[in-house]
Protein backbone atom coordinates (compact mmCIF):
# COMPACT_ATOMS: atom_id res chain seq x y z
CA UNK A 1 0.00 0.00 0.00
CA UNK A 2 1.26 3.50 -0.77
CA UNK A 3 2.53 5.42 2.25
CA UNK A 4 1.60 8.70 0.61
CA UNK A 5 -2.16 9.16 0.82
CA UNK A 6 -2.21 11.41 -2.23
CA UNK A 7 -0.30 9.13 -4.58
CA UNK A 8 -3.55 7.86 -6.11
CA UNK A 9 -4.47 11.43 -7.12
CA UNK A 10 -1.37 11.93 -9.27
CA UNK A 11 -2.07 11.92 -13.02
CA UNK A 12 -0.74 8.60 -14.43
CA UNK A 13 2.08 8.85 -16.95
CA UNK A 14 3.26 6.42 -19.67
CA UNK A 15 6.53 7.16 -21.43
CA UNK A 16 6.41 10.66 -20.01
CA UNK A 17 2.96 11.35 -21.51
CA UNK A 18 -0.08 12.01 -19.29
CA UNK A 19 -3.00 9.62 -19.71
CA UNK A 20 -5.57 12.10 -18.41
CA UNK A 21 -6.97 12.75 -21.90
CA UNK A 22 -7.56 9.06 -22.61
CA UNK A 23 -9.13 8.58 -19.18
CA UNK A 24 -11.48 11.51 -19.77
CA UNK A 25 -12.52 10.16 -23.19
CA UNK A 26 -13.04 6.59 -21.96
CA UNK A 27 -16.46 7.11 -20.21
CA UNK A 28 -18.02 8.07 -23.55
CA UNK A 29 -17.49 4.47 -24.69
CA UNK A 30 -19.79 3.24 -21.91
CA UNK A 31 -22.87 4.86 -23.44
CA UNK A 32 -23.24 3.45 -26.95
CA UNK A 33 -25.99 4.60 -29.26
CA UNK A 34 -28.43 1.93 -30.38
CA UNK A 35 -29.08 1.49 -34.10
CA UNK A 36 -31.69 -1.21 -33.58
CA UNK A 37 -35.45 -0.90 -33.58
CA UNK A 38 -35.69 -2.57 -30.16
CA UNK A 39 -32.95 -1.61 -27.69
CA UNK A 40 -31.42 -4.00 -25.20
CA UNK A 41 -32.00 -3.70 -21.46
CA UNK A 42 -28.88 -1.65 -20.76
CA UNK A 43 -29.68 1.02 -23.34
CA UNK A 44 -33.35 1.03 -22.29
CA UNK A 45 -32.29 1.62 -18.67
CA UNK A 46 -29.91 4.35 -19.79
CA UNK A 47 -32.64 6.10 -21.79
CA UNK A 48 -35.14 5.81 -18.91
CA UNK A 49 -32.69 7.37 -16.43
CA UNK A 50 -31.86 10.19 -18.85
CA UNK A 51 -35.53 10.95 -19.44
CA UNK A 52 -36.24 10.94 -15.71
CA UNK A 53 -33.34 13.28 -14.89
CA UNK A 54 -34.05 15.59 -17.82
CA UNK A 55 -37.70 15.97 -16.81
CA UNK A 56 -36.75 16.88 -13.25
CA UNK A 57 -33.95 19.22 -14.26
CA UNK A 58 -35.35 20.92 -17.34
CA UNK A 59 -38.96 21.25 -16.22
CA UNK A 60 -38.30 24.66 -14.63
CA UNK A 61 -36.73 26.16 -17.77
CA UNK A 62 -38.30 28.15 -20.55
CA UNK A 63 -37.64 27.54 -24.23
CA UNK A 64 -34.25 29.25 -24.19
CA UNK A 65 -33.13 27.34 -21.13
CA UNK A 66 -34.20 24.00 -22.60
CA UNK A 67 -31.71 24.44 -25.44
CA UNK A 68 -29.07 23.52 -22.84
CA UNK A 69 -30.66 20.10 -22.23
CA UNK A 70 -28.14 18.12 -24.31
CA UNK A 71 -25.17 19.83 -22.68
CA UNK A 72 -26.49 19.29 -19.14
CA UNK A 73 -27.32 15.63 -19.76
CA UNK A 74 -23.87 15.07 -21.25
CA UNK A 75 -22.36 16.79 -18.22
CA UNK A 76 -24.12 14.61 -15.65
CA UNK A 77 -23.24 11.45 -17.59
CA UNK A 78 -19.59 12.45 -17.84
CA UNK A 79 -19.17 13.39 -14.16
CA UNK A 80 -21.15 10.38 -12.92
CA UNK A 81 -19.25 7.89 -15.07
CA UNK A 82 -15.80 9.30 -14.19
CA UNK A 83 -16.69 9.29 -10.49
CA UNK A 84 -17.80 5.65 -10.67
CA UNK A 85 -14.80 4.53 -12.71
CA UNK A 86 -12.55 6.14 -10.11
CA UNK A 87 -13.83 3.68 -7.50
CA UNK A 88 -12.28 0.76 -9.39
CA UNK A 89 -8.96 -0.52 -7.98
CA UNK A 90 -5.79 1.01 -9.45
CA UNK A 91 -7.80 3.59 -11.38
CA UNK A 92 -7.60 7.37 -11.61
CA UNK A 93 -10.44 9.83 -10.93
CA UNK A 94 -10.17 13.01 -13.05
CA UNK A 95 -12.75 14.80 -10.87
CA UNK A 96 -10.31 14.81 -7.93
CA UNK A 97 -8.29 17.40 -9.87
CA UNK A 98 -9.38 20.94 -9.03
CA UNK A 99 -7.99 22.23 -12.33
CA UNK A 100 -10.27 19.94 -14.33
CA UNK A 101 -13.35 20.81 -12.25
CA UNK A 102 -12.61 24.51 -12.66
CA UNK A 103 -12.24 23.86 -16.39
CA UNK A 104 -15.82 22.54 -16.39
CA UNK A 105 -17.35 25.02 -13.94
CA UNK A 106 -15.96 28.32 -15.25
CA UNK A 107 -17.09 28.01 -18.93
CA UNK A 108 -20.55 26.76 -17.93
CA UNK A 109 -20.98 29.51 -15.33
CA UNK A 110 -19.69 32.13 -17.78
CA UNK A 111 -22.13 30.86 -20.41
CA UNK A 112 -25.10 31.25 -18.05
CA UNK A 113 -24.01 34.75 -16.99
CA UNK A 114 -23.45 35.91 -20.58
CA UNK A 115 -26.85 34.46 -21.52
CA UNK A 116 -28.43 36.44 -18.70
CA UNK A 117 -26.81 39.71 -19.75
CA UNK A 118 -27.88 39.14 -23.36
CA UNK A 119 -31.49 38.16 -22.67
CA UNK A 120 -32.30 39.91 -19.38
CA UNK A 121 -29.85 42.77 -19.02
CA UNK A 122 -31.90 44.82 -16.54
CA UNK A 123 -32.82 41.82 -14.39
CA UNK A 124 -29.21 40.62 -14.33
CA UNK A 125 -27.94 44.02 -13.25
CA UNK A 126 -30.70 44.26 -10.65
CA UNK A 127 -29.23 41.25 -8.84
CA UNK A 128 -26.26 43.41 -7.86
CA UNK A 129 -28.51 45.84 -5.99
CA UNK A 130 -31.62 44.52 -4.18
CA UNK A 131 -34.66 46.78 -4.21
CA UNK A 132 -35.01 49.09 -1.22
CA UNK A 133 -31.31 49.15 -0.33
CA UNK A 134 -30.33 52.20 1.78
CA UNK A 135 -28.13 54.64 -0.13
CA UNK A 136 -25.06 54.37 2.18
CA UNK A 137 -25.00 50.56 1.71
CA UNK A 138 -25.18 50.61 -2.10
CA UNK A 139 -21.39 50.49 -2.80
CA UNK A 140 -20.82 47.74 -0.21
CA UNK A 141 -23.71 45.59 -1.48
CA UNK A 142 -22.56 45.90 -5.09
CA UNK A 143 -19.09 44.67 -4.08
CA UNK A 144 -20.54 41.80 -2.02
CA UNK A 145 -22.90 40.67 -4.80
CA UNK A 146 -20.10 40.87 -7.37
CA UNK A 147 -17.83 38.73 -5.19
CA UNK A 148 -20.62 36.21 -4.58
CA UNK A 149 -21.22 35.98 -8.33
CA UNK A 150 -17.57 35.23 -9.10
CA UNK A 151 -17.36 32.71 -6.25
CA UNK A 152 -20.06 30.50 -7.81
CA UNK A 153 -17.79 28.55 -10.24
CA UNK A 154 -15.12 28.18 -7.55
CA UNK A 155 -17.69 26.77 -5.14
CA UNK A 156 -18.91 24.35 -7.83
CA UNK A 157 -15.42 23.01 -8.48
CA UNK A 158 -14.28 22.90 -4.84
CA UNK A 159 -17.45 21.09 -3.73
CA UNK A 160 -16.99 18.32 -6.30
CA UNK A 161 -13.25 18.01 -5.66
CA UNK A 162 -13.58 17.94 -1.87
CA UNK A 163 -16.36 15.35 -1.77
CA UNK A 164 -14.70 12.93 -4.18
CA UNK A 165 -11.25 13.36 -2.64
CA UNK A 166 -12.53 12.90 0.91
CA UNK A 167 -14.28 9.65 0.00
CA UNK A 168 -11.17 8.22 -1.66
CA UNK A 169 -9.01 9.17 1.32
CA UNK A 170 -11.42 7.48 3.74
CA UNK A 171 -11.41 4.29 1.68
CA UNK A 172 -7.60 4.41 1.56
CA UNK A 173 -7.28 4.90 5.33
CA UNK A 174 -9.84 2.28 6.33
CA UNK A 175 -8.37 -0.20 3.84
CA UNK A 176 -4.94 0.33 5.38
CA UNK A 177 -6.37 -0.11 8.87
CA UNK A 178 -8.02 -3.37 7.81
CA UNK A 179 -4.72 -4.78 6.54
CA UNK A 180 -2.90 -3.69 9.69
CA UNK A 181 -5.51 -5.23 12.01
CA UNK A 182 -5.45 -8.63 10.27
CA UNK A 183 -2.23 -9.54 12.07
CA UNK A 184 -3.44 -8.14 15.40
CA UNK A 185 -7.12 -8.97 15.81
CA UNK A 186 -9.21 -10.90 13.32
CA UNK A 187 -12.45 -9.67 14.89
CA UNK A 188 -11.48 -6.00 14.64
CA UNK A 189 -10.22 -6.56 11.10
CA UNK A 190 -13.58 -8.09 10.13
CA UNK A 191 -15.49 -5.18 11.67
CA UNK A 192 -13.25 -2.70 9.88
CA UNK A 193 -13.76 -4.60 6.61
CA UNK A 194 -17.55 -4.34 7.01
CA UNK A 195 -17.16 -0.59 7.55
CA UNK A 196 -15.02 -0.45 4.40
CA UNK A 197 -17.69 -2.26 2.35
CA UNK A 198 -20.42 0.06 3.66
CA UNK A 199 -18.25 3.10 2.93
CA UNK A 200 -17.64 1.85 -0.62
CA UNK A 201 -21.40 1.50 -1.17
CA UNK A 202 -21.82 5.02 0.21
CA UNK A 203 -19.17 6.30 -2.20
CA UNK A 204 -21.09 4.85 -5.14
CA UNK A 205 -24.08 6.93 -4.01
CA UNK A 206 -21.90 10.02 -3.44
CA UNK A 207 -20.43 9.66 -6.93
CA UNK A 208 -23.88 9.88 -8.51
CA UNK A 209 -25.20 12.52 -6.09
CA UNK A 210 -22.26 14.84 -6.70
CA UNK A 211 -22.74 14.55 -10.46
CA UNK A 212 -26.42 15.43 -10.00
CA UNK A 213 -25.67 18.34 -7.62
CA UNK A 214 -23.04 19.83 -9.94
CA UNK A 215 -25.37 19.69 -12.93
CA UNK A 216 -28.38 20.88 -10.91
CA UNK A 217 -26.52 23.98 -9.70
CA UNK A 218 -25.47 24.81 -13.26
CA UNK A 219 -29.13 24.35 -14.24
CA UNK A 220 -30.24 26.74 -11.48
CA UNK A 221 -27.69 29.33 -12.56
CA UNK A 222 -29.10 29.00 -16.08
CA UNK A 223 -32.67 29.35 -14.79
CA UNK A 224 -31.76 32.62 -13.03
CA UNK A 225 -30.37 34.01 -16.28
CA UNK A 226 -33.04 32.95 -18.81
Amino acid sequence: MNENLFTSFIVPMVLGLPLATLIIIFPSLLFPASNRLISNRLISLQQWVLQLVSKQMMGIHNTKGQTWALMLMSLILFIGSTNLLGLLPHSFTPTTQLSMNLGMAIPLWAGTVITGFRNKTKASLAHFLPQGTPTPLIPMLIIIETISLFIQPIALAVRLTANITAGHLLIHLIGGATLALMSISTTMAFITFIILVLLTVLEFAVAMIQAYVFTLLVSLYLHDNT
